[in-house]
């Protein structure tokens, strides 16, 4: 199991001190996403003008509602690769029965292949006994 990491972000200005088992890089990630939320709603004025508690519930807000569209975008993704995944089995299956009957059609070829060189053989024996009891 990974070790515990522990790094300082820079959150709306103030400095924090997150630590989880992530990387630095990703606990980085995640503090810039937050200061992008930030900076997006100060850049309107009326979120300025709202209390903090209105402006905290808000931002929240926004972040779930984040949240919810790229778990359902993943949860849509996840099936699509079911669904292309059954087909593809579907489809792996289709090509060894069809491999399958491509065998037998070869061997009941090269049987008939045979058949036809024995029954050609058997052909030239009996026009030359033919010949023969004509002589």
């Amino acid at each position: 199991m990974s070790s515990k990491t522990q790094t300082e972000v820079i959150i709306d200005g103030k400095i924090y001190t997150l630590s989880g088992f992530e990387s630095e890089e990703y606990l980085q990630k995640v503090a810039s996403y937050i200061n992008g939320k930030i900076a997006e709603f100060k850049a309107n004025e009326g979120y300025n003008k709202l209390n903090q508690d209105m402006q905290k519930v808000l931002l929240n807000l926004n972040i779930a509602d984040d949240y919810f569209k790229a778990k359902k975008q993943a949860d849509s993704l996840e099936s699509e690769i079911e669904a292309r995944d059954k087909q593809l089995y579907d489809v792996k299956h289709e090509v060894i029965a069809l491999q399958i009957k491509l065998e037998a059609a070869l061997k009941e070829s090269e049987s008939y292949k045979n058949e036809i060189s024995e029954l050609q053989k058997q052909i030239v024996r009996l026009e030359t006994q033919i010949k023969d009891k004509k002589k």
